[in-house]
């Protein structure tokens, strides 16, 4: 038996939630829905215009809420990422620490600024995301640990690597190392926007295939530019031996390498959905490394996404995963 289920690569990120008006981004001249990556001086503007609007701060990342939702639910993780010696990257460290979430970032010596990312959310639950990865954006191949992979079961990529030199490499290195040792390699495509702006890199990523992907119904079809479902859906096969397709609250479609399984939603009334897709990657990992077949673990990672909906932040609290995991 491995020491882990999963070791995860990603940007190391904490994520700063505001509740805004649709006018807000307008006035702004954002895109609502989109992920943005903004430089410090942005996203300080965006902070001074939200005010003294109530913030719920919390150690984010795409990866790093995958890794958090494994863990909650008894999964066993290890994560790679950058953060700087400074108070935002103290806070990250500790952050993970608390949740249980093995890690190198307890030498932090970078100097630096560590990347923070301004998530908001509008009455319709959407999220739109302006995003300073910081020192974030210099992980690499030097911060990748073959030693930790190596005791792994799964390598989860995080889509949003692909958006920098730097940690497009250190992604590619990573899924060449963990085939060379034996290990599954599963991804996210994280965002659209990623597709569209960096489809060369994501397609290096991706290499000769991977074993699991993870990804919704929009970036399904751009990725595949199919303008259907069902076209996208055998697409997919293609790339990835197994899948998990998002459906928001339509539930998910998952294909098991032999047939496709559909998981039906769970009825919820939702306020924020940031996060939603990280958690069902790492709830269906987590079920799938520790002995449920597809159709449980999609059953599982519905669940909790359906839970996490309906409340803000982009993770559960502790008692909800044992809740869940329980009933």
């Amino acid at each position: 038996m491995k020491k882990y289920n999963v070791y995860g690569i990603g940007h190391a990120l904490v994520d700063m939630e505001f509740m805004v008006e649709d006018s807000f981004l307008q006035d702004m001249e954002l895109q609502k829905g989109a992920m943005m990556l903004v430089d410090e001086a942005q996203q300080q503007k965006l902070l001074a215009a939200v005010g003294d609007a109530t913030m719920h701060r919390s150690c984010g990342g795409s990866a790093s809420n995958t890794m958090i939702g494994l863990a909650q639910f008894g999964g066993r993780g290890f994560h790679s990422c950058k953060v700087a010696n400074d108070e935002t990257g103290k806070f990250f460290a500790a952050d993970m620490q608390k949740n249980k979430v093995d890690n190198s970032l307890d030498t932090i010596s970078h100097p630096g600024t560590t990347g923070k990312c301004l998530v908001l959310i509008t009455p319709d639950a959407e999220r739109t995301m302006c995003t300073h990865l910081g020192i974030s954006e210099s992980f690499s191949i030097e911060n990748l640990s073959e030693e930790h992979l190596a005791q792994a079961e799964y390598l989860y990529i995080e889509g949003y690597l692909v958006s920098a030199p730097s940690t497009c490499d250190a992604a590619i290195e990573a899924a060449k190392m963990a085939r060379k040792l034996g290990v599954k390699v599963a991804m996210t495509f994280s965002d659209i926007f990623m597709i569209k702006l960096f489809r060369e890199g994501m397609d290096k990523i991706i290499g000769d295939g991977l074993d699991l992907l993870f990804c919704n119904e929009n970036e399904a079809l751009e990725y595949t530019g199919k303008d259907n479902l069902a076209d996208a859906s055998q697409d997919l096969k293609k790339i990835s031996k197994q899948y998990g397709l998002t459906l928001g609250a339509k539930g998910a479609t998952l294909f098991d390498g032999h047939k496709l399984l559909s998981i039906p939603g769970v009825p919820a009334k939702a306020i924020d959905t940031n996060g939603a897709g990280d958690l069902f990657a790492g709830t269906f990992l987590y079920g799938i490394t520790n002995g449920l077949d597809f159709q449980k673990a999609g059953a599982l990672a519905c669940k909790a996404s359906s839970v996490l909906v309906t409340q803000y932040g982009a993770r559960l609290q502790p008692y909800q995963a044992s809740k869940i995991i329980g009933s």
